[in-house]
């Protein structure tokens, strides 16, 4: 065999390698657009808003929102799925800055290992709110409540919502009962790029206050060494908020680590 063989060779060797690792990425896409996939994934997620109250104040804040999938029998999964914020802000409360922990959210997803026969993936179990707010940035209360989600991956698509409604237990002057409600809508590429449109809408019962957020998102998963990661971008849009806002525009970007099986 001639050198321009051998070449040619080893070039037609390396196709069949090369479209696999494309299409485990966008499989692992796929996966991190169903928020119960049995995927263990790390995302760090950098959000910042502006226009809050009289001196249009600005808030960032990281969501560390490990996803964490448990086999509990030949059939089902427990989905555990945990947002801890940490948050800066300044003229929010005007006149001050203020950095540290908000509340963790914790929810807990019970959902069967496969979709149903008409291709619907589903949970649904317990959320709660545990009080980890630096003075000032959180509610200083526990909540309690239900959680669920639902939705259908066909072909490139994915569409669904989910959803949580928590109220307040225990000890505390904070009265809450809070619902939260996210229907989204995905593509993704056979090369593992991502769209998505999201609202994060979120209604206070107590104060009769909503805040609806739209994200609009890009997102690509590639690999550092063998590391496989998702790295996102995209803004937000606030359509409707509290009298002392945010308002106007923000963003989103995120780092996330998968762990596949």
């Amino acid at each position: 065999m001639t050198p321009r063989y051998r070449i040619s060779a080893l070039v037609l060797a390396t196709l069949p390698t090369a479209a696999l690792a494309q299409q485990d990425a966008s499989e692992l896409a796929k996966q991190l657009s169903n928020p119960v996939a049995s995927l263990i994934s790390v995302p760090l997620q950098f959000n910042y808003n502006e226009g809050f109250g009289p001196q249009d104040g600005e808030q960032s804040y990281v969501n560390i929102q490990p996803v964490i999938p448990i086999s509990i029998s030949e059939n089902w999964n427990l989905i555990s799925r945990t947002i801890l914020p940490v948050i800066h802000q300044d003229d929010v409360i005007p006149g001050e800055s203020q950095a540290g922990f908000g509340d963790t959210t914790q929810s807990f997803f019970f959902s069967p290992k496969l979709p149903t026969r008409g291709g619907l993936i589903w949970g649904v179990g317990p959320a709660f709110l545990v009080p980890t707010g630096t003075d000032g940035l959180g509610a200083s209360q526990w909540a309690a409540g239900i959680t669920g989600v639902a939705l259908v991956q066909k072909g490139p698509w994915t569409y669904g919502a989910l959803a949580n409604h928590l109220w307040d237990v225990g000890d505390g002057d904070t009265e809450i009962s809070n619902t939260y409600f996210q229907p989204f809508l995905s593509y993704t590429t056979k090369d593992a790029w991502s769209f998505t449109v999201n609202t994060e809408t979120s209604y206070n019962w107590e104060t009769n206050w909503a805040s609806v957020p739209f994200n609009f998102m890009v997102s690509k998963v590639t690999r550092i060494g063998k590391q496989p990661i998702s790295i996102q971008g995209g803004v937000r849009y606030w359509a409707d908020a509290p009298d002392n806002g945010p308002e106007g525009w923000g963003a989103r970007f995120a780092l996330t680590f998968l762990f596949p099986k």
